[in-house]
């Protein structure tokens, strides 16, 4: 299957917004006690030859760092996501940054291998941070993936 990836246009946002509600829970994203509204993140989209969407990544800059917000392959275990970071990374680069970095839950074991994997290292552990994230977010729950209560941020980053 081939797969193109382009930056997100306006026409993009509608969709975007749709994604953010179906697997984020709303249209914001919280990181480190920070709010992400759709509106407010850039990004970049998975299409296959049929012209269907099929992963997305967005991402914010802040002076020479990167973050990435949200990460979503829609078909797993097709490359989608590595496509989708390397495309991130290479936006980076290209935007001055010397890091590009990332928080996950302490639930997510699937985000937490498909990360390292791709070169990005643990760099910290933010104890009870989801709870500064419910008072953002009160629709976070308490318990995530595999029965493992939702407590903690995980960081990681890539040096560019």
């Amino acid at each position: 299957m081939s797969i193109a990836i382009h930056e997100l246009t306006d026409s993009d946002r509608d969709w975007v917004e749709s994604v953010f509600r179906k697997h984020w829970g709303g249209e914001f994203i919280v990181s480190r006690g920070k709010a992400y509204h759709v509106k407010d993140v850039k990004g970049v989209c998975a299409v296959n030859t049929k012209g269907e969407r099929v992963g997305l990544a967005t991402y914010y800059v802040k002076r020479n760092e990167c973050e990435m917000v949200s990460l979503n392959a829609f078909t797993k275990a097709a490359g989608i996501g590595s496509m989708l970071v390397e495309a991130v990374k290479r936006t980076a680069r290209v935007a001055g940054c010397s890091r590009l970095w990332l928080t996950t839950t302490n639930d997510n074991l699937d985000a937490i291998r498909f990360y390292q994997r791709r070169g990005f290292q643990l760099v910290a552990v933010h104890p009870n941070a989801i709870e500064v994230s419910r008072k953002l977010k009160p629709s976070i729950p308490e318990v995530g993936n595999f029965g493992i209560p939702l407590r903690d941020e995980l960081e990681f980053e890539m040096r560019l």
